[in-house]
């Protein structure tokens, strides 16, 4: 796999592009380079609580040279499985996402349970419908299971926190559909036309980014930056193909490699 020409990046948002708040140095310019390589681009975040619209807005806000359609989320993820007929859809997910998900219906039966940063509306009641539509055989989704993320004021409680209590109460496993689910990053390289030998994910988690890649058989980097200094004093770290101080190294790393 690692003589393979390297065609095509997976980049993290949070954490490897911008941390808490701020663009990572550099990180707008290893954009540019990157594209001057010809390297194909897809940008991958579990954020949740989004639209992909406002995500694009806010990478171009920080100067961050990304196209909308670039953008890959669970949301898109879970616009493909919510699609099917007949389903019927709890959603415990943020006022911005509610209205975009599919098959949503206010009252039981429900197939499905989606749950994903649900701050702004989560409550016991919210919480206890969910529990009991899994209960009753709906499938319970995560749009992802990040324990915690980091904001300008520390850290703070993330969706798996959420997904693991009604696992816990209902007695099931949720379906991943972000990262590090490997399907999703089977999606990001289908819709760049390229194999898995010649794509590399690039991220800050080693438990998503890098453990997802991994699984996936891409190529992985984890940066130094983000949940990086907390997970290698977790004895998490280790497992990546490469590491790289920072997303500003991308560029020189992927042009040694093609010499290989």
């Amino acid at each position: 796999m690692t003589g393979t020409p390297l065609r095509a990046a997976l980049l993290d948002l949070e954490g490897t592009l911008y941390a808490n708040e701020r663009v990572i140095e550099g990180a707008a310019a290893a954009i540019g380079a990157l594209r001057e390589q010809g390297v194909a681009l897809r940008f991958l975040t579990n954020t949740d609580s989004r639209t992909t619209a406002q995500i694009h807005a806010r990478l171009t806000g920080y100067g961050l040279p990304v196209r909308p359609e670039e953008l890959f989320t669970p949301v898109v993820a879970a616009r493909h499985l919510l699609t099917a007929p007949g389903v019927r859809t709890y959603a415990l997910v943020s006022r911005a996402l509610r209205d975009g998900v599919p098959g949503l219906v206010s009252e039981p039966p429900y197939t499905h349970v989606l749950i994903g940063d649900c701050r702004d509306v989560l409550d016991y009641p919210a919480l206890d419908r969910a529990f009991r539509a899994v209960r009753d055989g709906a499938e319970l989704l995560a749009l992802q299971r990040g324990r915690y993320f980091k904001r300008a004021d520390g850290d703070h409680l993330d969706t798996g926190a959420v997904v693991a209590a009604v696992e816990y109460a209902a007695g099931t496993t949720a379906r991943v559909l972000g990262k590090p689910a490997v399907d999703f990053f089977a999606l990001a390289v289908r819709s760049l036309g390229v194999s898995a030998e010649e794509c590399l994910v690039v991220g800050d988690d080693a438990s998503t980014d890098v453990a997802g890649g991994n699984a996936a058989g891409l190529r992985t980097v984890q940066v130094r930056t983000g949940k990086y200094a907390d997970q290698h004093a977790e004895g998490l770290t280790g497992s990546a193909t490469h590491t790289c101080d920072s997303i500003a190294e991308l560029p020189d790393l992927i042009a040694k490699l093609g010499e290989r």
